[in-house]
């Protein structure tokens, strides 16, 4: 089949690349002329897994084009994939949608075979509704089906997750539009993916209601961890005591810092406005949005009791600074909220990450970036592991020079904590067996 995906970002050109794999011709359309003759080099604007090789792959097969006419490439495809930003709108918490609007006009002028026009992007309910209102105007409805269809992929495991899928989902209005698109993705069907379908403001909901829940998860366990460190238990026993329940799972169960990344922290608060609209209140996801929001202050704190409040001219160290292992996302990662914090109140940081240096630090006082995790770690007093990558999970904190006294804070939880103290160092996780009562000195030990 002949497709068309608009816009070049994370889903636009994932998605765009693994349907040229799977056989389909697709070109793929942005503004950014600069971003397309880099791809047709081999050139990736963001950090994945296997796309490089994909895209090179693709490309040099001609299945796989990159332009900047998007007249011309609706003109040529059949299905037309909307994969716009969507962000949060400046002064509201709702998605902010002149971007899917904005293509919407410009398909519309260019339709000239019936198309079906799909939205790849979060939307909120009833934008498929506006974006058919948009067409409308300018073609015949028999020209045209609007069809709403939601992707599900993780930055770091994007390439596998389009792949082999736990659902499809195609909300449609229109039997025929529903047809082409399951033959569309018959490969990855045959391949045990279950085929949703649903009318188009139910998959519109269905992304929605998934990241809300996702995020809700997260943010439970996060709490129960405050709960274990607070009676001396071990919120990895926790973890899998429940996960284990089938009715539960034990996905995205890790406690850890506040949620971040593209999706969640914008698509809470964009459902919440939707159901705004709708007078309906979303009590349990409000009250989720507001616990994730307090859950870098309350790691801060932290941070100052293991340093016995004495933050000034101590020398920390952050590994990681994304938002999660596999990206080089810094959207909403709890490190920008973390790091300005230290430096305003008199630390010295260096961080290092798998992706290399962070513009978002540039003018902050007192932090440097390390081009590696032994200069990064080297004379700390504290280190900080805030995301989890492969890189770190073997460190020997013994063989790089430290401080006597260095104390390592693992948000992520990779490092076996009687190792660490082995090596003599202090260890501190998340919800592990940890201090209890700072300021009596108080420990539960164990062995993990």
């Amino acid at each position: 089949m002949k497709l068309c995906m608009i816009g070049t970002g994370y889903v636009g050109l994932v998605s765009g690349v693994c349907f040229a794999d799977l056989g389909n011709d697709v070109i793929c359309v942005d503004k950014d002329k600069r971003k397309m003759n880099n791809l047709k080099k081999g050139i990736i604007p963001i950090y994945e897994p296997g796309l490089e090789e994909l895209v090179i792959k693709n490309y040099k097969n001609k299945r796989l084009n990159f332009s900047t006419d998007l007249k011309d490439s609706i003109k040529k495809s059949d299905i037309i994939f909307i994969c716009v930003g969507t962000p949060t709108k400046k002064n509201t918490n709702g998605a902010d949608l002149s971007q899917i609007f904005s293509v919407a006009k410009e398909i519309s002028k260019s339709i000239n075979k019936f198309k079906i026009v799909i939205t790849k992007s979060t939307v909120p309910v009833t934008t498929g509704d506006e974006i058919e209102k948009i067409l409308l105007k300018k073609v015949k409805k028999k020209k045209f089906s609007v069809v709403s269809n939601p992707e599900f992929l993780r930055e770091g495991e994007a390439i596998r997750d389009f792949i082999y899928p736990d659902r499809v989902v195609i909300g449609s209005n229109e039997e025929k539009s529903k047809k082409i698109l399951k033959n569309l993705y018959a490969p990855l069907i045959s391949k045990g993916a279950k085929f949703v379908s649903t009318n188009r403001r139910a998959a519109e909901l269905i992304k929605y209601a998934s990241n809300a829940f996702l995020a809700t998860k997260i943010t439970f366990i996060n709490e129960i961890a405050n709960l274990c460190e607070k009676t001396g238990i071990d919120v990895e026993d926790i973890s899998i005591g429940i996960g284990l329940d089938k009715r539960i799972g034990g996905r995205f169960l890790r406690a850890g810092p506040a949620y971040g990344g593209s999706c969640f922290p914008k698509d809470t608060k964009a459902i919440i406005t939707t159901a705004d609209k709708f007078k309906i209140d979303l009590s349990v996801i409000k009250s989720v949005i507001k616990s994730n929001s307090l859950r870098s202050k309350l790691l801060l704190k932290k941070i100052s009791e293991i340093l016995n409040k004495k933050i000034k001219n101590k020398r920390i160290c952050f590994l990681g600074v994304t938002f999660k292992a596999n990206t080089d996302d810094m959207r909403d990662s709890p490190s920008l909220e973390m790091i300005p914090y230290l430096s305003k109140n008199g630390a010295k940081i260096r961080y290092y990450d798998p992706t290399g240096i962070k513009k978002e630090f540039d003018k902050i006082k007192n932090v440097s970036f390390s081009n590696s995790i032994s200069h990064a770690v080297k004379d700390s007093d504290l280190v900080i592991l805030h995301t989890e990558w492969n890189d770190f999970k073997s460190i020997n904190f013994k063989k790089i020079p430290t401080s006597k006294n260095l104390k390592i804070y693992d948000l992520r939880n990779i490092f076996s904590p009687n190792k660490i103290e082995s090596q003599g160092f202090k260890y501190f996780g998340i919800g592990r067996w940890t201090l209890v009562h700072f300021k009596n000195s108080i420990y539960f030990n164990r062995d993990t």
